[in-house]
C-alpha cells in the first residue's frame, strides 16, 4: 500500500515517469501535462509537516483515486487542485493581432538596454534603431516576445532613476510595437511599467513578483495586461539581497523548490486578489536571483512542480552563472551550449516560455523537440 502522509502535512505533486507517447495506453494510465505534447504516468507527492518533517512517496496515475480517498479533506481539496492546475491547457495569450500559443514552446528574446549588461557590456544603449533592428532580428529568427528592460538585475549592478530606464526602452518599444511585435518590459518600476505599457509593451516582467513597488499591482490590473511573476528572496533595491539557505527539514525550512512554490501561490494570490486574471499570469521561479547552486539544480531538476500551480511557466537561464558553475569557468560569452541545454531541459519538462539570448539557437531546438514529439504520437 501507498504511505499516507500526516494528516496535517501540505502536499506538493511533481509530474513523474514521462512517456515518449500515449499511443497504445489506457487513459487510466497517463495524464497529460498543461495541453502540451507530454504525458506522464505518476506523480511525486512531497509532503512538509507542522513539525517541519518532509517526507515523499510516488503514485501512479492509475492509483491516484484510491490513495486520495485517505487523505484529510484539506489535503483532498489541495491535491486536486494541483491535479487540476497539472492537467489544465494553458490558454494562449491574445495581444492585439498577436497570439502567443503555449501547447508548444516558445522563446522569448532578451533585449538590453543598459550599459553594465553582464551578456552583452552595453552594446545597443543610446541608439534605439539600432536596438530595434537587434528585436527585429530576434523576432525573424522565431522569437515571440522581446523582452526588453533597462536597468541591469546582475548581482551588484546599482539602481536606475526611473526616468533614465524609460529613456533606454520607451524608443524601442515603440518601433518594435508598432511592427506588432509582442513586446514584453523587464522592469520593477510602477512608473517604467506604464510608460512602457502606453508605448505598446504588451506584458510585464517584474524580476520582484510586484513586491518592489507598491503601485505595481495597481498599474498591472488597471492594463489588464499579463504579467510575469519571478521569484527573487528581496523586494528591496537588491533583487538577489535576502538570500535564504533553503534546506529540508525542520531547522533550516522547506528546500528552495518548496520555498519557492509557496511564494509564488502567495503571489499569484495576491495578484487575483488584486484583480489580475488568472490566464494572464505567468510564473517564473527566478534561478539566479538569491539563490546557491545547489538551490538552482534543485528547481530546475524539479521544474515540473511548478506546473502544479496551474499557470504557464517561464524560464531564463540564459548565460547565467549556473552555466559557468556547472563547466569549469565558462565567461559569459562562451555559455551558449550550457544555456541552450538548460533551455531543453525546461522544455522537456513543460515549460511554456524559455527566455534566452541565443535566440536562433534555442528555437531550432524548440523546434527539433517539437518535431521529435510530434513524431512520438504516431503509432508503428
Amino acid at each position: 500500500m501507498i504511505a499516507t502522509p500526516p494528516s496535517d502535512a501540505r502536499l506538493y505533486l511533481r509530474p513523474i515517469w514521462f512517456i515518449d507517447t500515449p499511443v497504445g495506453l489506457e487513459e487510466h494510465e497517463f495524464r497529460r501535462l498543461a495541453g502540451g505534447l507530454i504525458w506522464f504516468q505518476g506523480v511525486e507527492v512531497r509532503w512538509v509537516g507542522g513539525d517541519g518533517s518532509t517526507g515523499k512517496i510516488q503514485v501512479p496515475v492509475h492509483a491516484l483515486a484510491d490513495w486520495q480517498g485517505r487523505l484529510s479533506d484539506a489535503q483532498l481539496a489541495r491535491v486536486e487542485a494541483q491535479m487540476a492546475g497539472l492537467t489544465a491547457a494553458r490558454l494562449p495569450l491574445s495581444l492585439g493581432e498577436r497570439i502567443v500559443r503555449f501547447d508548444t514552446p516558445q522563446v522569448m528574446g532578451i533585449l538590453n538596454m543598459t550599459p553594465d549588461s553582464f551578456s552583452d557590456g552595453g552594446k545597443l544603449i543610446g541608439d534605439a534603431e539600432r536596438a530595434a533592428d537587434a528585436g527585429f532580428a530576434m523576432q525573424l529568427a522565431g522569437a515571440s516576445v522581446i523582452d526588453v528592460g533597462g536597468e541591469s538585475t546582475r548581482p551588484g549592478a546599482e539602481t536606475v532613476w526611473e526616468g533614465d530606464e524609460i529613456a533606454r526602452t520607451v524608443p524601442v518599444i515603440e518601433r518594435l510595437a508598432r511592427s506588432g511585435i509582442v513586446v514584453s518590459i523587464d522592469t520593477r518600476k510602477a512608473a517604467v511599467m506604464e510608460a512602457a505599457l502606453a508605448a505598446g509593451a504588451g506584458i510585464v516582467n517584474d524580476v520582484t513578483g510586484l513586491t518592489h513597488d507598491p503601485r505595481a499591482l495597481e498599474v498591472v490590473a488597471k492594463a489588464g495586461c499579463p504579467v510575469i511573476i519571478m521569484h527573487s528572496p528581496s523586494a528591496g533595491e537588491d533583487p538577489h539581497g535576502g538570500a535564504v539557505k533553503y534546506k529540508a527539514g525542520a531547522v533550516a525550512g522547506p528546500a528552495a523548490d518548496i520555498a519557492v512554490f509557496d511564494w509564488l501561490e502567495a503571489r499569484i494570490a495576491a495578484c487575483l486578489a488584486a484583480g489580475i486574471e488568472r490566464t494572464k499570469i505567468i510564473i517564473d521561479p527566478g534561478v539566479g536571483f538569491g539563490k546557491a547552486l545547489q538551490d538552482d539544480t534543485r528547481i530546475i531538476n524539479n521544474l515540473a512542480l511548478y506546473q502544479a500551480l496551474g499557470v504557464p511557466l517561464l524560464f531564463g537561464a540564459s548565460r547565467k552563472r549556473i552555466v559557468g558553475a556547472l563547466t569549469d569557468g565558462a565567461p559569459v560569452e562562451q555559455r551558449l551550449g550550457g544555456s541552450v541545454a538548460l533551455a531543453q531541459a525546461a522544455i522537456t519538462q513543460g515549460a511554456q516560455i524559455v527566455r534566452v539570448h541565443d535566440v536562433q539557437e534555442s528555437v531550432q531546438a524548440a523546434r527539433v523537440w517539437r518535431g521529435l514529439r510530434d513524431a512520438a504520437l504516431v503509432a508503428l
